[in-house]
């Protein structure tokens, strides 16, 4: 959403995280998620040209987490707000009976010349992507590989070794906001800008 602020807009977008859907406990440690949690948010506002400023961290958690767990989840929650110098500056907690939710709304500013829509693709226009398409897909099926391994066998230690850059994409991403400042920099302003974490082909379909 755009939001109508004197010279500069204001951007929010908010995405949802739920266990079993959008993560699985058995492979992802709660750091990394944390991390992933912001990154993801934060990439829906650099896909509009702007600058991220502010999230709010809404957590539902099962008994099962313990106090140290959520702490590492809101460890990793810290590090991307630090990386990217963005505040954390509110959310709310509550209890679950099926797992972990993580909801964050990420806010964000932009110059009103500088923002970028979905709608502003023109026919003939030139599609650039970002990053390794498909290695954070590549890195999900090794480790639902390697847990289908560690089901059918609770003795066996998977070696992960040579997958560690395919397995850092996918478990702790990064938005690409160096895009945003290059583009500036460069007095590029595309016509029309999206985050493809979904894939390539449907997000083209979007725009």
């Amino acid at each position: 959403a755009v939001i109508g602020q004197y010279e500069k807009d204001i951007l929010v977008s908010t995405d949802l995280l739920m266990e079993g859907i959008h993560f699985d406990m058995q492979y992802t440690p709660l750091k990394h998620l944390g991390y992933k949690s912001v990154a993801v948010n934060l990439s829906d506002i650099a896909a509009m040209n702007g600058r991220p400023t502010q999230i709010l961290v809404s957590i539902a958690v099962s008994s099962r987490f313990s106090v140290e767990a959520l702490e590492e989840l809101y460890e990793g929650i810290h590090l991307a707000c630090q990386k990217y110098h963005v505040d954390l500056v509110g959310g709310d907690t509550t209890s679950s009976k099926t797992g972990l939710v993580i909801s964050i709304t990420a806010i964000g500013e932009a110059d009103k010349s500088d923002i970028t829509y979905r709608k502003g693709a023109k026919k003939h226009d030139l599609i650039c992507v970002t990053g390794d398409l498909g290695a954070a897909y590549t890195g999900l099926l090794i480790l639902e590989r390697e847990k289908v391994t560690f089901q059918a066998n609770p003795n066996f230690q998977p070696d992960l070794s040579n997958y560690y850059y395919v397995l850092e994409i996918f478990l702790k991403p990064e938005p690409r906001l160096d895009i945003v400042s290059l583009l500036k920099e460069k007095g590029v302003i595309p016509t029309s800008m999206i985050d493809i974490s979904d894939g390539l082909a449907s997000e083209v379909l979007h725009i």
